[in-house]
């Protein structure tokens, strides 16, 4: 499996075909060959091969103009060197139960409160 689609799939699949996001997600997440996807849709492997190249090719064109991929790796790099700071910091300069307060927020998973909220700007902008 290749992780650098796999990524640049998380990220365009909403602008790929209808087609291609089927094949690529079969390919991509599902892990299906492109015979056991070929047989599933009803095609030959060689149509399955050239959607899933011609996929690939699309989602570099996508990041080579809008850099999507790079902007969240980089963000994503920038929010653990600020929280392995913080915590420094804190070990350095807070006292034990401080410390561990501090720990606790900047390893805590906000992904679901952060959908929440997401889903929340949607609906009073929408």
């Amino acid at each position: 499996m290749d992780l650098h689609f796999l990524r640049l799939w998380d990220i365009y699949n909403p602008i790929l075909t209808e087609h291609q996001r089927e094949i690529t997600d079969l390919y991509f997440n599902c892990d299906l060959s492109l015979a056991e996807i070929a047989e599933q849709k009803g095609c030959s492997r060689q149509s399955v091969s050239d959607t899933l190249n011609k996929a690939r090719r699309q989602m570099e064109e996508y990041e080579e103009k809008l850099r999507f991929s790079r902007l969240l790796a980089e963000s994503a790099l920038v929010q653990s060197l600020m929280a392995e700071n913080i915590n420094r910091w804190a070990r350095e300069n807070l006292s034990e139960e401080a410390c561990a307060h501090i720990l606790s927020l900047t390893q805590r998973d906000y992904s679901e409160e952060a959908k929440k909220r997401a889903e929340e700007n949607r609906d009073k902008q929408g």
